[in-house]
């Protein structure tokens, strides 16, 4: 099996995993965000741990592992505290664009094409309608644009940095990202000993908690890891933008809304960005 042909595959899945995390969160509304984080990156680590003799990595690798995954969910949680949510997500929708236009400066021997930069703004217009819903933006600056552009760099950052470790024959195992996870999961907890309410969960929200540990904050990591070892980044990256589109329609789904115009604009935006990449990178 050629894994550099079925790599997309397999950061589709980990797109399709990413989708579920918004409706998720909704349900768990009376959860503390990093509580929440914390709780489902140590539960995504469980699955690993019997693989722990895998864990031993360079302290380069485990800091771009801790720092991605922490780094990442810290920065996008604070963004979306102190400014306008769909503002501060569509900033943090920024990565896939980042990645994209990154490839050619951290990526040895990859060459960034006119058509691949088309197909970058070309998903980031698409995202922008998933998330917007066709509505402008609105309301004042707010330092929490900040936080979540850095959200954008860190995992933008940690999806190229971990190729580029690989290429350069620095690379960790997949069962790391258990180690990873583990960390991230307890700092993202004594973050929120410090920072954050304490909270009462019942059965129905650890039900929950679980499914975002098992999906999104846990299964994802390893099929987005086993993607980009073996497929193209740039093409990958405009794949990121199928994210924003699925989270809207599955909570489109989930709250009984009808399907908009804009939804509509947005799914052909972005299933061109993504042909337009692939012929990019034959």
């Amino acid at each position: 099996m050629d894994t550099r042909r079925t790599a997309p595959l397999f950061a589709l899945g980990a797109i399709a995993l990413w989708a579920s995390l918004a409706t998720l969160v909704v349900q768990l509304p009376q959860v503390p965000p990093l509580l929440l984080t914390g709780l489902a990156l140590v539960l995504g680590s469980v699955p690993a741990w019997p693989w722990a003799r895998a864990w031993r990595v360079r302290p380069k690798a485990l800091a771009l592992g801790v720092g991605g995954l922490f780094g990442y969910h810290f920065l996008l949680f604070l963004g979306l505290r102190h400014a306008p949510a769909v503002q501060a997500n569509l900033v943090n929708y920024l990565w896939p664009l980042l990645m994209v236009l990154g490839a050619p400066l951290l990526l040895p021997g990859t060459r960034l094409k006119p058509l691949h930069v088309v197909a970058a703004l070309l998903g980031f217009g698409g995202a922008a309608l998933a998330i917007l819903g066709g509505h402008a933006l609105h309301g004042g600056l707010a330092w929490g644009y900040l936080p979540a552009f850095g959200a954008a760099l860190c995992w933008a950052g940690f999806s190229l940095g971990s190729r580029r470790l690989l290429l350069r024959g620095q690379g960790f195992a997949t069962p790391a990202l258990g180690l990873f996870a583990l960390l991230s999961g307890l700092l993202a907890l004594l973050s929120h000993a410090l920072l954050e309410p304490a909270a009462t969960l019942d059965a129905a929200d650890w039900t929950r908690i679980a499914l975002l540990g098992a999906g999104p904050l846990g299964a994802s990591f390893y099929l987005w890891d086993h993607a980009l070892k073996h497929g193209d980044a740039r093409t990958i990256g405009v794949l990121s933008y199928l994210t924003p589109l699925a989270s809207t329609t599955l909570l489109v789904l989930a709250t009984g809304h009808a399907f908009s115009w804009n939804l509509i604009a947005a799914a052909l935006l972005i299933v061109g960005a993504a042909l337009l990449a692939m012929i990019a990178s034959r």
